[in-house]
Formats: C-alpha cells, structure tokens, sequence
C-alpha cells in the first residue's frame, strides 16, 4: 500500500475513535431517557436519532454541508465563534460521523436500560440512591453488553461510512480522505490492486468485529447471569 493509503487508514482509526468516544458520551443519556421516558415527544425523537437508517447517506450529507457551510447555521455560528468553517476539515467529519452513527448507539443502549428490571431501580431507591446514584451504580453495570455493542457498532460503522465523510469533507490527502473515500479514488483511478487491498482490509475488519462481539456479548451475558 502507498503512504498516502496508511495516511488514510490512520485518520479513519483517529475519526472512528473521536466519534465513538462522542458519541457514547452523547448517546448514553439519550438512551437512557428514551429507555425511560413516557413524554409524548418520545415518538418524534426515537425517529430523528432513526433517521440516518433509512435517509441516504448523500442525502444527509447534503444537508450537513448546507447547515456547515457560510451561509448556514452551523456555519455562521462557528464562524462567530472564530472556529471557521467546519465543512472539508476533520471537525466537520467527525460531527457528521457522529450524526450518521447515532442510532447505532443509541439504539443498542436503549434495549439494554429498557431490560433493567424495574424492582433494582426501585430497591436502589429504597436505599436513598438518588437518581445519578441509581444510573451509575445500577443502570450502567448492568448495561454493559449493551455499550459495548453500542460501542464497537458505532466505531465500525464509522470507519465504513461513505456517503456523508465524501459530501462533508470532500477528497484531501492527509486531512479528509479516510479509508472509504480511498477505495473509491482507486477505483476511480482503475487502480484495482489498491482498492482490492484496501477492500480487503475493511471486509477482514468487519468480520472480526462481528465474531469478536457476538463472543464478548455471550460471555457478558453469561457473566450477568451468574451475577444474579
């Protein structure tokens, strides 16, 4: 492979990182409240945080670009800020990840708070945990198979995404071209060998990632019934 393809592969490693990290810390309490809540407004939001499931991702891309650019909300407010534009750099790849990734985040750790048993809350509670009290100590340890499926879920899709990375960041060498826009420059380029390479590469990672979680959700499983 070329230095520019590892530049690539190192930068989707740095982008999936970044964004996962995000987006647990984002995901987790939005999770949480959709697991729990009985507001009316639950409907609405579950769809929006859906959305990039069944929206193409070009399409969302679009719109991120729009909403980054100058003339947009994002993009006026950051240039108010004095952060510049986001649209073509590695911050605007990293929230459009985020966004594309959301609901496979988000929706793992949902099921997980919503098979809690409702008695542990309340036997928590009895004992004058307070609600964060409740959250740390119970909710979270016995949601772990789900953050971790939210977790490698949300890391792999980000290092497979496509459409939203090209729309939002574009093709720059060392900046914005991770490993999806790669494979797609070679071909492209009728450079078959590279891009086969790098296929390759993304296939492999996808099926360990597979095989690796299916095993660690078994094993986690097991371990919390046993715990019980």
């Amino acid at each position: 492979m070329s230095a520019d393809d590892w530049t690539a592969i190192a930068l989707t490693a740095r982008l999936a990182a970044t964004a996962t990290a995000l987006l647990l810390v984002l995901g987790t309490p939005l999770a949480w409240w959709l697991a729990r809540t009985r507001s009316r407004a639950k409907p609405l939001l579950a769809a929006l945080v859906a959305l990039p499931l069944v929206l193409p991702p070009s399409v969302l891309g679009f719109y991120l670009l729009l909403a980054m650019g100058p003339q947009g909300p994002v993009g006026a407010l950051t240039q108010a800020l004095g952060l510049g534009r986001l649209a073509f750099t590695f911050g605007g790849l990293v929230a459009g990840s985020v966004l594309a990734s959301l609901p496979f985040v988000v929706q793992p750790l949902q099921q997980a708070f919503e098979a809690i048993p409702e008695r542990l809350l309340e036997a928590a509670a009895t004992l004058r945990a307070g609600p964060l009290d409740r959250f740390a100590s119970v909710a979270l340890p016995l949601a772990r198979p789900g953050l971790l499926t939210a977790a490698v879920l949300g890391f792999a899709h980000t290092v497979g995404e496509f459409g939203v990375v090209l729309m939002i960041g574009g093709n720059i060498p060392g900046r914005t071209r991770v490993v999806s826009v790669a494979v797609y420059d070679h071909v492209e380029a009728f450079e078959y060998a590279h891009a086969e390479r790098l296929a390759a590469g993304l296939v492999a990672f996808a099926l360990v990632v597979l095989v690796a979680l299916h095993a660690a959700n078994r094993a986690a499983g097991r371990a919390l019934r046993e715990a019980r």
